[in-house]
């Protein structure tokens, strides 16, 4: 359960989350267990280069507090979040209306950039549990050593991301529309 007003998650066990979960404007929210991978998620480098992140991962949710997007990247410090115009976001959402269909506060599209921008991988996109993308940020800063980060912070990602693959319900295949 994530208490919406301090966005801390408060509580894990299925009483809770049945007790207070669909209570209208609730002080809680359920944050669901399963990510999706999104295999056919379109999002050009301009997109991305307009969205100004400084590193190539970060995740996006919509803030009910605030009404709004919110951008957020790990870092050896924690989460950092993005203070950017989100001009473009817009735009992306049009190109992926899976997107709408995140839930506001609990879940995130989670962009993993990191290899496809040293031409390793491809770029993988996610809507992600939002406690999940802070598991993510909690594995960097544990983990983090030097300038580069050292081996054991990249191994630790390589498998959160496999964990998320492998744990999610399942690719979304969605084509967006045209």
């Amino acid at each position: 359960m994530l208490e919406l007003a301090n966005r801390k998650l408060v509580c894990a066990c299925d009483a809770c989350s049945i007790l207070f979960d669909n209570q209208g404007a609730a002080k809680f929210r359920r944050v669901p267990r399963d990510g999706r991978l999104l295999t056919g998620f379109e999002m050009t480098e301009q997109q991305w280069d307009s969205l100004l992140m400084p590193i190539n991962m970060a995740f996006f949710f919509h803030n009910t507090i605030l009404d709004k997007v919110v951008a957020m990247y790990p870092s050896p410090a924690g989460a950092t979040e993005s203070l950017l115009s989100l001009d473009t976001w817009s735009e992306i959402e049009e190109a992926n209306p899976v997107l709408r269909e995140m839930q506001p506060d609990v879940e995130a599209l989670l962009a993993n950039r990191l290899g496809h921008a040293r031409g390793f991988t491809n770029a993988e996109y996610y809507i992600a549990p939002i406690d999940k993308c802070f598991k993510l940020v909690g594995l960097i800063r544990t983990h983090w050593r030097g300038l580069s980060g050292g081996a054991e912070v990249w191994r630790e990602m390589a498998e959160f991301f496999a964990d998320l693959r492998g744990g999610s319900a399942g690719p979304c295949t969605e084509v967006p529309h045209a």
